[in-house]
């Protein structure tokens, strides 16, 4: 038997933003970003339905959200149960940054002349910080046209090294402490440290600071010398400079194609160079 028609039900009204979003429980990990994201969606009177069919496009333009943002609270309002589109996660620009002031001498002085010898070499080994700290004279040595690294990870040829090397060997011979030093990178000084002695092996971060020391120094010698005809070139490198780490001046020797020498930085060092690949393609 055909049941008479009857008029549709209404569609329920959905709640008040603020209370719509408090019906839902934050995605357990996440709680501090499920309260950015609802407290943004709020701003522009939007509940969780609103913003499943939406999208966070009204957001991200309000609040001027990048490409990584977008995508990281694309992944907290799926995980916490609303249906919105997956927003791929960007990669990083293809590193590009001229390396080559920083390991070109410009005076004798032993600090700057340890520190031109570790970047020219790390851009043929670019080495981690820890590798570096405990790298030996003994496993490196000068040929007529190339530095040769022997580790217990294998064996490395470098180019381009050699005039940086032979100044901070020549330099170091002049002090006795250093020329009996066994490390590529030995101390200069004594440190607040127990047993720290001239010559004695560098802390990581003792290591960090006189590189980023090491960048800043060659930035400011760069606005002083450049020809006026590339004084921008040396501003943007300058600022590049100035917040420059070891950590990225190896991924970015690495990018360039130098071999690697561990794990660490390789993955993404390899994303970019896939990246400027397609880029030329």
């Amino acid at each position: 038997m055909r049941g008479e028609w009857q008029q549709p039900l209404p569609e329920m009204p959905a709640p008040p933003p603020a209370r719509a979003w408090r019906r839902i429980t934050p995605p357990e990990g996440y709680e501090p970003q499920w309260r950015r994201l609802s407290e943004a969606a709020l701003e522009l009177g939007l509940g969780p339905d609103d913003l499943a069919a939406t999208g966070l496009d009204p957001i991200a333009a309000a609040r001027g959200w990048k490409p990584a943002t977008l995508a990281l609270y694309g992944k907290v309002a799926r995980y916490g149960g609303l249906a919105l589109s997956t927003v791929p996660t960007p990669e990083p620009d293809p590193p590009s940054l001229d390396l080559r002031p920083l390991t070109q001498i410009r005076n004798e002085n032993p600090e700057h002349l340890r520190t031109v010898a570790w970047c020219a070499l790390a851009l043929g080994w670019p080495g981690t910080v820890g590798q570096f700290r405990a790298l030996r004279r003994d496993q490196v040595q000068a040929t007529a046209r190339r530095l040769l690294v022997h580790t217990d990870d294998g064996d490395w040829s470098v180019p381009g090294a050699l005039t940086a090397w032979h100044a901070w060997e020549e330099v170091r011979r002049r002090f006795p402490a250093l020329a009996a030093s066994p490390w590529v990178l030995p101390a200069l000084r004594r440190g607040p440290g127990f047993g720290s002695h001239v010559g004695g092996q560098l802390s990581s971060q003792a290591l960090q600071v006189t590189f980023a020391k090491h960048a800043v120094r060659t930035g400011q010698h760069l606005r002083a010398t450049v020809a006026p005809s590339r004084r921008g070139w040396a501003e943007e490198l300058a600022a590049a400079y100035a917040h420059l780490s070891y950590d990225s001046y190896r991924r970015l020797a690495l990018a360039a194609g130098a071999p690697p020498v561990s794990a660490r930085g390789v993955v993404r060092a390899a994303r970019a160079v896939n990246k400027l690949h397609r880029l030329a393609g």
